[in-house]
């Protein structure tokens, strides 16, 4: 075996380990006795396992900048968008080892490590917000701030990721790219209102019910005239006085 094999050996093993056991839990012993090699043949290619795991790292990224085509707006777009998409989520399910390990990553047990981990990161981000630099020149990216569509972009698809390499809800690779794909290009609400084509339609709301007719209009009674008063008796008038017997 010569020295390319014999590296790319170690960093088989050391990817193997880590994704077993943790970074912080995974020892050069591991390595070593997983790729049948002395201890001392490890530190002829990498002086600890840190320079390893970075080494995993790079090339990850690697494949990640060889994936990604450049977007000709004179062609389908909706099509090279998509296969980058694919390309990027391939790479990383293929390394699902090493993906889990970049994912979810504790802060602060080794500031080294960290640092590693965060320049990955940086470096897909920067790379993800040229892609939308380049795509607001072209107009097909709306205007706005790259650095902040990047995030959201990156943020989305960390999950989805990282829930298939632990397993929790594994999703087919055509349905992460089709969805990815969905929210880039609608965004999850729908600026006009207009409800979504895909969408089953609502049935017609029922047209307003007439107001009721009015009630017919009783005609007004004439006002009663007041009750007239009884007559005055009429005066008495004296009787006459009775003729003498």
């Amino acid at each position: 075996m010569n020295k390319i094999e014999r590296r790319q050996d170690l960093l088989r093993a050391a990817r193997t380990v880590f994704a077993e056991k943790g970074y912080h839990e995974a020892k050069i012993d591991d390595i070593v006795a997983l790729a049948r090699v002395a201890k001392g043949t490890f530190y002829l290619y990498f002086p600890d396992k840190r320079s390893a795991f970075a080494e995993l790292v790079q090339g990850l990224f690697g494949r990640l900048g060889g994936a990604i085509l450049r977007v000709d707006p004179a062609a389908d777009v909706e099509a090279q968008i998509k296969h980058n998409i694919r390309a990027i989520v391939a790479v990383l399910l293929d390394d699902a080892a090493l993906t889990s390990i970049l994912l979810s990553y504790s802060a602060g047990l080794d500031p080294a490590f960290v640092t590693q981990v965060r320049s990955f990161h940086h470096e897909v981000k920067r790379l993800l917000v040229a892609a939308l630099v380049e795509g607001q020149r072209l107009g097909i990216v709306q205007p706005g701030d790259p650095k902040l569509y990047a995030t959201f972009t990156i943020g989305a698809l960390k999950e989805v990721l990282f829930e298939n390499a632990m397993g929790e809800q594994v999703r087919h690779r055509e349905q992460i790219v089709t969805a990815l794909f969905d929210v880039l290009r609608r965004g999850v609400l729908l600026s006009d209102g207009a409800p979504d084509a895909a969408a089953p339609e609502a049935p017609p709301a029922a047209p307003p019910a007439a107001p009721p007719a009015p009630s017919p209009r009783r005609p007004r009674a004439a006002p009663e005239s007041p009750p007239t008063a009884p007559p005055a008796p009429s005066p008495r008038r004296p009787r006459a006085a009775q003729a003498g017997r």
